[in-house]
C-alpha cells in the first residue's frame, strides 16, 4: 500500500532511525499493518551486541510509533512536511522474544482514540506469526517548526 518512498513523504525520519520499511494494510481511523526489515547492516548492532546482534525494545516501540504516526497523519488529513507525530506516553509494553537480524518485524496498531493533540492505540509486533512485543502507545501531532528551539 506504501513503499518507502511514500513513507518517507510522509514521515519526517531518517536513516539511521526510520524503522519502517513498507505499509501492506491501512484502514483509515481504525488500522494499520507495517514491515520492518531488520538488517545486521544497521549501526546499533556493532554495539547491542557485539558477536549476539539483538534488536533494541526500544527500537521496536519506535517502529511502533512511526506506524502508527503514519496513520494519524493519514487519517487526521494532516498536511504532510508540516506535522511530526512525537510519542506522549508508552503503557503496558512487553516483549516476548527477541528479535535478530534476518528477521521480518510485522507490525499491527488499532486505533483506541484518535485526535491530534492525543491519539492511543494498542500496538502487537510480531515475526513470522509469533508475538514479539505488545504496548498501547500515546503520541501527540506537532508542527515542526514549533519543535525547533
Amino acid at each position: 500500500m506504501l513503499d518507502i518512498k511514500a513513507i518517507m513523504e510522509i514521515l519526517p525520519h531518517r536513516y539511521p532511525i526510520l524503522l519502517v520499511d513498507r505499509v501492506i494494510e491501512m484502514e483509515l481511523g481504525k488500522r494499520i499493518v507495517g514491515i520492518k526489515n531488520v538488517s545486521v547492516n544497521e549501526p546499533v548492532f556493532q554495539g547491542h551486541f557485539p558477536g549476539f546482534p539483538l534488536m533494541p525494545g526500544v527500537y521496536i516501540l519506535e517502529a511502533m510509533a512511526q506506524v502508527g504516526g503514519i496513520l494519524m497523519i493519514k487519517s487526521l488529513e494532516l498536511e504532510i512536511g508540516k506535522y511530526a507525530i512525537v510519542f506522549a506516553g508508552i503503557d503496558e509494553a512487553r516483549f516476548k522474544r527477541p528479535v535478530y537480524p534476518g528477521d521480518q518485524l510485522r507490525i499491527e496498531l488499532e486505533v483506541i482514540s484518535l485526535k491530534k493533540s492525543l491519539s492511543k492505540m494498542k500496538g502487537t509486533a510480531t515475526v513470522n506469526s509469533e508475538v514479539v512485543a505488545t504496548s498501547v502507545l500515546y503520541a501527540a501531532a506537532r508542527e515542526l517548526e514549533n519543535l525547533k528551539r
